[in-house]
C-alpha cells in the first residue's frame, strides 16, 4: 500500500521518480481501510529534505500511511519557504486533541545549547508528554532522541572534543528485537554531532535496552518500552550526499572540518561517496511500522487510553 502525499508536496514528486508507490487524498479516499497516521515534526532548517528523507523510508512499507506535517507553534524557520509551511505544515498545537499512530520528531542544529536555552523546549516538553496519551508509537532522531531521553529520564547529553562525523561500524546488540529484524550482525550508519549519549548511563535505567552501539560513537539506538518510544542518535535517513552537503558547507566557509570517516570511495573528497545504510535504514523502519501495526487499536481514539 502506498503512502498518502498532498500531490503539490516535493516529496510525492520525488517518490514517484523512485518507484515508491505513493497516492494523492482523492485516490485515498476510494480505500476502504484505516490508514496509519504518522506525524513528522519536523525541526530541521531544510525542511523539503527532510521530508523527502522519512517518507521515502516510511512509504516503502506494505501499509498505507498517512503523513501529517508538524511544526513548532511560535519557531519561525529561515531556510523554507513561509509558502511551503503555510501550505503544508501545521503547528503543533493544533493537534493537542488528536491521535496518531506514530509520531518522528527529527534532530535540530541546536545541540550546542542546553535543552532549556532551545526557544521552542517548553512547547516541546509538552509535545513529549502529550506522546503519551496520544501517540502509540514515538521515533526521536538524533537531537530529537537526546531531548526525549533526557525528558523522561534525566541522561545527558555531553559535548565532543571532536565532532563524530562519518559512517560507523555498529554491532547489533539485541538479534530478537522485533525493530532488528532482517539486521546484519552489524551495519553502518552515518552519524553527525557534537554530542553524545554514554552507555553507562543507560544502563543505569532501569528499562532502557540499548539495540545498537559502537565502540567508536556509542549508544545508537534505544528502546523505552514505557514510554512506547524509539530513540536513534544517528541518522539512518540521510541520503547519499548528506553528509557531503555537510562537508562541503564547512570547507567553502573555512571551519575546520574533518573528512567524514568511511564515507568516500577511498576517503577522497573528490571522489564520489557510497551509500552504505540503505537497506538497514528501510528495515528499521520498515519494522517500526510494522511494530505500530500490530500493537495499534483500530479505534485510533483508544490510542493512550
Amino acid at each position: 500500500m502506498p503512502i498518502k502525499l498532498p500531490s503539490a508536496l516535493p516529496a510525492y514528486d520525488v517518490l514517484v521518480r523512485e518507484g515508491v508507490s505513493v497516492m494523492d487524498e482523492d485516490q485515498a479516499a476510494r480505500q476502504d481501510i484505516r490508514p496509519l497516521r504518522i506525524a513528522l515534526l519536523n525541526l530541521m532548517p531544510k525542511k523539503i529534505q527532510t521530508e523527502n528523507q522519512f517518507a521515502r523510508l516510511i512509504g516503502a512499507t506494505p501499509l498505507q500511511i498517512e503523513l501529517t506535517l508538524m511544526r513548532m507553534s511560535d519557531h519561525q524557520t529561515r531556510n523554507t519557504t513561509a509558502e511551503h509551511m503555510d501550505s503544508f505544515y501545521q503547528p503543533v498545537s493544533d493537534f493537542w486533541d488528536e491521535k496518531f499512530d506514530g509520531l518522528i520528531i527529527t534532530g535540530a542544529p541546536v545541540e550546542h545549547l542546553d535543552f532549556d536555552k532551545v526557544g521552542y523546549y517548553d512547547e516541546l516538553q509538552k509535545v513529549m508528554d502529550w506522546t503519551q496519551t496520544n501517540v502509540q508509537s514515538t521515533m526521536a532522531v538524533c537531537w530529537g532522541g537526546m531531548a526525549m531521553i533526557n525528558h523522561f529520564h534525566g541522561i545527558k547529553k555531553h559535548i565532543l572534543e571532536q565532532k563524530a562525523f562519518g559512517c560507523f561500524r555498529h554491532t547489533n546488540l539485541a538479534p530478537a528485537s522485533p525493530y532488528l529484524n532482517g539486521f546484519s550482525d552489524d551495519c553502518v550508519i552515518p552519524v553527525s554531532r557534537w554530542t553524545e549519549i554514554r552507555q553507562d548511563e543507560v544502563d543505569a535505567v532501569e528499562g532502557l535496552q540499548t539495540l545498537l552501539g559502537s565502540e567508536e560513537v556509542g549508544p545508537a539506538l534505544i528502546e523505552d518500552p514505557a514510554h512506547r518510544a524509539v530513540y536513534i542518535f544517528n541518522h539512518f535517513e540521510y541520503d547519499r550526499d548528506s553528509l557531503k552537503q555537510e562537508y562541503d558547507r564547512d570547507v567553502d566557509a573555512g571551519v575546520p572540518i574533518n573528512v567524514p570517516v568511511n564515507y568516500y570511495t577511498n576517503n577522497d573528497p573528490s571522489l564520489p561517496p557510497v551509500n552504505r545504510w540503505r537497506s538497514h535504514a528501510h528495515l528499521l523502519y520498515g519494522n517500526w511500522i510494522q511494530e505500530i501495526y500490530q500493537s495499534t487499536p483500530y479505534d485510533i481514539q483508544l490510542i493512550g487510553s
